[in-house]
């Protein structure tokens, strides 16, 4: 399919539909057929599982592995999904996950292999299956590229990536690039350029700071912790940001991203959590559509070959032509003006920018998102809002209890990693280091780095070794996790804002 050019119509639409609210929960690293395909079941004509039957993996050791159920709530070794990764992945007419997870895990289990091609059953998500059947989900999502969490975020808030396709890695992460040269003009600033109200809401370290931008005081000052969002949904709807993007949990046991290993059902309570609390206002319930993003795949088998005529975002010099759209993700729009079926049309991160654009006239954000499917075409205008929609959606507190819970204590990935790197840069910069920051940044990396090669070559032993050794790497982890969130409340304070207040 080549690229959709929507005219007049589709943006008046946008213009006139009920929505004044649009919430973004942009999600990590899992793929539509893992989360969303049983659906296929629920909906006549869903691109799902039963159209993926056909393809098969193997592990290039004479195994073969197709789609098939599962039921595991924590996966103990994260598939890898870097660029070329990715590309590994879908050689072959999406035939190279399982021999990539190999790959990387030589003395993975069979069943381990399995869990790349599984899909979890109906109804077994209570949050993401609840959502699927009751609003639209979009089984043409494509990630904005085929690579990992930052370059495809990037494109989520700002329509590029400025050339980059993959995350920070050891002492290369340190290039100044990935720091300071995210400068590209982002849905932030073209709110502010016409007055729209937005927020960001977050746990512990916001990673929409990586965008230059962001870190200007007059953007700052709209960052809150998580929190205040049920304070805000449950006040006047007519004060409630015009556009609110939610960034989970990105560190610790409490770790709700969706991000291997940890337990899925601490994600499926933060999706929860964030319907309940728009839904139980109705006058913002009414006027309010929540996106449920995931930003890419996570190294999770989908059986739909992401298309390759994209249209290139910019001209910044990359390797990659940016032609080629990433695996497919988990997408639902959830409103009352969005009906409970699929939605086919061919969607990339851009597309909601694009919806953005149209409904608020906003300034561009790059070829790719002038040329991106709107997703105002799934929104629906009519004289009263759906009727019947869930009132509450509950997560078990039994089914947040994790299986392995010395894998979420002691595991980290390349995103909590970057971000880690990324607040060294920040204290540094802070400390008036200058040209000097990215020495000192070097220095703590290389220390870092090293210490978590001999902690994740250590693996289990922490735990079965001894005591004394397991609460020192603990309290290590603890300690640089709370270093990162204090760099935010640092730059507010040079920023002349107030630190905000944490538990």
């Amino acid at each position: 399919m080549s690229d959709v050019r929507y005219g007049d119509n589709a943006a008046n639409n946008a213009k006139t539909d009920p929505i004044k609210h649009v919430v973004l929960l942009l999600m990590e690293n899992h793929s539509f057929d893992q989360m969303l395909g049983s659906l296929d079941a629920v909906h006549k004509g869903l691109d799902g599982i039963k159209n993926g039957q056909g393809k098969i993996n193997d592990d290039g050791h004479g195994k073969s592995y197709r789609l098939k159920e599962t039921q595991e709530r924590q996966m103990k070794l994260d598939p890898q999904h870097d660029h070329r990764d990715v590309l590994k992945q879908l050689e072959g007419d999406n035939g190279g996950f399982v021999r990539n997870f190999v790959y990387h895990y030589p003395r993975s289990t069979q069943a381990q292999r399995q869990d790349i091609m599984g899909y979890y059953p109906l109804d077994f998500l209570p949050a993401l299956h609840t959502l699927g059947r009751q609003f639209t989900i979009c089984d043409q999502w494509f990630s904005s590229l085929p690579g990992p969490t930052w370059p495809n975020r990037f494109f989520a808030l700002s329509g590029t990536s400025m050339g980059e396709v993959d995350m920070p890695d050891g002492i290369n992460a340190l290039e100044p690039k990935w720091y300071t040269e995210q400068k590209q003009e982002t849905i932030f600033d073209r709110l502010n350029e016409k007055q729209k109200s937005w927020k960001v809401y977050f746990y512990d370290f916001p990673a929409s700071l990586l965008l230059v931008n962001q870190r200007k005081p007059e953007n700052l000052k709209n960052y809150c912790l998580f929190k205040q969002f049920f304070e805000d949904t449950a006040g006047d709807a007519s004060a409630f940001p015009e556009f609110v993007l939610i960034e989970p949990k990105y560190f610790g046991q409490a770790q709700n991203d969706d991000h291997p290993p940890h337990n899925i059902m601490k994600a499926e309570k933060l999706i929860a959590d964030t319907y309940n609390a728009i839904r139980s206002n109705p006058k913002l319930w009414e006027t309010t559509l929540l996106v449920v993003l995931y930003d890419e795949h996570g190294g999770f088998f989908d059986h739909v070959v992401p298309p390759a005529d994209a249209t290139p975002p910019d001209e910044h010099p990359s390797a990659f032509p940016f032609r080629q759209l990433g695996v497919r993700v988990p997408a639902i729009l959830v409103s009352p003006w969005c009906e409970p079926h699929p939605c086919h049309e061919r969607f990339d991160h851009c597309s909601l920018l694009k919806y953005l654009q149209d409904k608020w006239e906003l300034g561009p954000l790059g070829a790719r998102t002038a040329n991106a499917a709107s997703i105002g075409v799934a929104i629906q205008s009519g004289a009263m809002a759906r009727s019947g929609t869930p009132p509450f959606i509950r997560v078990s507190n039994q089914s947040l209890i994790p299986k392995f819970p010395e894998l979420e204590r002691r595991t980290s990935n390349p995103h909590e990693q970057g971000l880690h790197w990324f607040a060294d840069y920040l204290f540094a910069e802070l400390d008036k280091a200058g040209a000097n920051a990215m020495d000192t940044v070097t220095k703590l990396a290389r220390r870092n780095t090293a210490w978590v090669r001999m902690t994740g070559a250590l693996g289990y032993a922490l735990v079965i070794v001894g005591h004394w050794v397991s609460k020192g790497f603990f309290a290590a982890k603890s300690a640089r996790e709370i270093h990162t969130e204090k760099a935010f409340d640092r730059l507010r304070e040079s920023r002349g804002l107030n630190g905000l207040p944490r538990d």
